[in-house]
């Protein structure tokens, strides 16, 4: 189940003290390979895939890397993660998590998005007059905790939303199944599909990013002194799994597939192929002139107008310690 996961707490001291725990040399002897642990957002999916698709087929092996893929779930903390040093390199779900990071001083930055659109999107019942997001102004919409923090204060600036809309969502579709005038909260590449499975149609979609969302998803976030320490891996990284990304979404994706379904059995063939379809067809990591895990100032900047004008951050914080740019390619023109 997909959303998003700014800090969920449960059972987070004993996932970060076993993590602690692992031996994370920067340069093992018996492999001479730069030892990495990424920690994912979510419980294995085809959201990841490009980093499953990249270990799958040698891409970090190649570079010198030696990368394990730890899963998340409802109980793993990312950012906390990075900010104890229980693991090397992390993803962001959104961009809100990264400026957070900013604002409270961790010093861990973004150092390349691989999805270019945040896959958030709302979903309504069909032949409900629902014709675009205006058209839901007023209606009862179900958003989780995190959410209402989240692209919520970017709903109410863009489209007048108040907060008496807001109906909490615990990731049960039932409410939103049973309520046709009912909005919901969800990703692109996830919860259309459960609502088509579940209760027989196609919902609408409106994908926020589609919409001018400027946030980014899907991030590689790296402790600063990680970054000081290994600047070479974390461009090596970043190469790598750029590639991955380009061949899971364009070439044989069986390679990543195989490694998700091992890590997360709940997950389905048909599942993974219809979310990478999703990811292809709406531009989740291929669109813009940014390239695959590519970021720019000008995104960050307007994401940061957005969200401190809804007084989500001061005016003054330097939103700019947040990312860097310095390992990307540059944009094409």
């Amino acid at each position: 189940m997909n959303g998003l996961r700014l800090f969920a707490v449960a059972c987070l001291g004993l996932l970060a003290a076993a993590c602690s725990e692992q031996k994370k040399a920067d340069v093992p002897a018996d492999t001479g390979k730069t030892r990495i642990t990424f920690a994912t957002d979510w419980r294995a999916q085809a959201e990841q895939g490009g980093f499953y698709q990249a270990l799958a087929t040698g891409e970090y092996e190649k570079r010198g890397l030696d990368v394990t893929i730890m899963q998340g779930g409802p109980a793993v903390n990312v950012p906390q993660l990075l900010a104890s040093g229980s693991v090397d390199m992390g993803m962001g779900s959104n961009s809100f998590i990264v400026l957070n990071l900013a604002a409270e001083k961790v010093p861990v930055k973004a150092v390349a998005a691989f999805m270019q659109k945040d896959p958030q999107v709302l979903m309504a019942h069909p032949d409900q007059g629902v014709d675009s997001i205006a058209d839901m102004k007023g209606r009862p919409i179900l958003l989780s905790d995190a959410s209402v923090t989240a692209f919520w204060v970017w709903l109410k600036a863009k489209y007048g939303f108040t907060d008496d809309m807001v109906r909490k969502y615990t990731f049960n579709p039932a409410p939103f199944i049973a309520d046709q005038k009912a909005i919901q909260q969800g990703y692109v590449t996830s919860e259309p599909y459960t609502i088509e499975k579940e209760a027989g149609f196609s919902p609408e979609v409106f994908l926020l990013a589609d919409e001018g969302y400027p946030g980014y998803a899907a991030m590689v976030l790296v402790p600063d002194a990680f970054v000081a320490k290994n600047p070479e891996a974390v461009r090596a990284f970043i190469e790598a799994s750029a590639a991955g990304w380009t061949s899971y979404l364009n070439g044989d994706a069986a390679p990543g597939d195989a490694l998700i379904l091992k890590d997360n059995p709940e997950a389905t063939p048909e599942l993974l192929t219809q979310a990478r379809d999703k990811m292809q067809s709406y531009g989740i990591v291929e669109s813009g002139n940014a390239g695959v895990g590519g970021m720019t100032d000008e995104r960050w900047a307007e994401f940061f107008k957005i969200a401190s004008e809804q007084g989500v951050y001061p005016g003054d914080m330097d939103y700019r310690s947040a990312y860097t740019l310095d390992f990307l390619k540059p944009a094409a023109p």
